[in-house]
């Protein structure tokens, strides 16, 4: 309904421009958040400002990883330590392990490798293995309980 919403905006000012579509949907979401109050649900409001804090969270994360291994790149000595970690999983639907495999490996300096026949471990590759423990946290932490969030 929201994208409905802002492409009704985008013909109706005759602009199709991105920045206009985003105003669109940046009103649409205004009036179906309004309007789920009115009849009483509120959960897409919840959901979507979930999704940008994601997408936020993602995005601190890429640039991070990136500099970690520039920076590795580029100085005469190499601080890679890279291991095999296994990670608990928390999520158990097939889309949830997807998108939080694909998030580890979309990550530079992580790569995930396999999920185990029972879909409790999710085994990955990094270059950076300091703690494997402290790994593992960061993960479940950080990439799994937003995939949780966002999703259920």
């Amino acid at each position: 309904m929201n994208v409905f919403l802002a492409l009704i905006w985008a013909a109706a000012t005759g602009n199709f421009g991105p920045a206009n579509v985003m105003l669109g949907f940046v009103l649409g979401f205004v009036v179906v958040v309004f309007a789920q109050r009115a009849i009483g649900s509120t959960s897409y409001g919840h959901k979507v400002i979930l999704v940008i804090r994601f997408a936020l969270f993602f995005i601190y994360e890429l640039f991070k990883a990136n500099l970690r291994v520039a920076y590795d790149v580029i100085t005469p000595s190499q601080y890679m330590r890279p291991g095999i970690v296994a990670i608990p999983l928390s999520v158990k639907s097939d889309m949830e392990i997807t998108l939080l495999a694909n998030l580890i490996s979309l990550t530079p300096g992580t790569l995930s490798l396999d999920v185990s026949d029972d879909k409790s471990v999710l085994y990955i590759h990094a270059m950076f293995v300091d703690d494997p423990d402290e790994l593992r946290h960061e993960i479940k932490a950080g990439f799994e309980r937003r995939v949780i969030e966002v999703l259920r």
